[in-house]
């Protein structure tokens, strides 16, 4: 529908409720969660009870049954340990994204659109399955190397390497798409009029190429730390003895809903929140 044509009443009205409710599917529950960290109960839900800063201050020591979330070292610990996973997922995402970007976008070769449809694949395969055949596949590595060469192979035991493994598989095709998308828009030309001016592979790549895929550098950076931080099935099946902050929570949640879980979430949210404007205030390049 062309937005100037006018509307009968009956759907501008429609279309207002539908926007509501569509916003209001999204942010209710945030908002629902955010409002219960500062409740001053020993559960994250409804009645209101009083306003209080205990589940972000309050000290094991002064109300065991109230650590807040600054004072709780296992939480603390477990968000240090998933920032740690999400920049090496982050780092070796995009770095292998742009290698093969341009793999897939520069190179001629037989089976190229073979290759391309099975960086695909793990997009489309349930994370807990994932998990589980590269648990299988690591273990059994792991198990012949000691059979066979007497070797113990940590990384190949459930724990942070493997977790790192687990999430680079999949978040890896989402930056070469990403990467990608953008190095197929690139002027060729750019590139032959610098090699005609004398410059070499190596500066072409810094000066001209790098600098015209950095928004979708960053931008695949974000999406892959967002979503290494945030992942739990294929997490789950890989953790070691250092659970990630979603397997944390989860253990927590089992043992009983607190409203610390619901300040670990207010957190996480402005954190998100604070990146997502910090990449939009980014000065655009020319």
């Amino acid at each position: 529908m062309i937005a100037s044509l006018p509307r009968p009443p009956w759907l501008r009205a429609a279309t207002s409720a539908y926007a509501l409710a569509f916003y209001a599917f999204l942010f209710l529950p945030l908002v629902v969660v955010a409002v219960f960290a500062f409740n001053d109960a020993p559960y994250p839900a409804p009645p209101w009870r009083g306003f209080t800063l205990d589940w972000f201050s309050a000290r094991a020591a002064i109300a065991p049954a109230r650590t807040g979330l600054f004072a709780d070292g296992a939480l603390l610990m477990s968000i240090g340990t998933s920032a740690v996973v999400a920049l090496w997922v982050t780092a070796l995402s995009v770095g292998v994204g742009t290698a093969n970007a341009f793999l897939l976008e520069r190179a001629q070769f037989r089976g190229q659109g073979l290759l391309a449809l099975a960086m695909l694949a793990p997009l489309v395969i349930p994370g807990v399955i994932l998990g589980i055949s590269i648990l299988a596949f690591a273990s059994r590595l792991a198990q012949l190397a000691s059979d066979i060469l007497g070797l113990e192979i940590d990384a190949l035991r459930p724990g942070l390497p493997l977790v790192v493994l687990g999430q680079f598989s999949y978040i890896v095709s989402i930056a070469t798409l990403t990467i990608a998308a953008r190095l197929k828009r690139f002027d060729r030309t750019l590139e032959e009029a610098a090699y005609n001016l004398g410059a070499s592979r190596v500066q072409v790549l810094l000066t001209i190429v790098l600098p015209y895929l950095q928004p979708a550098l960053v931008g695949s950076a974000a999406v892959a730390f967002l979503m290494s931080f945030e992942n739990f099935n294929t997490t789950l099946m890989l953790v070691g003895a250092d659970p990630p902050l979603t397997v944390m929570m989860y253990g927590r949640m089992r043992e009983g809903a607190s409203p610390v879980l619901n300040a670990v979430s207010l957190f996480l949210m402005i954190a998100s929140a604070l990146l997502a404007l910090v990449l939009m205030r980014r000065p655009r390049s020319g």
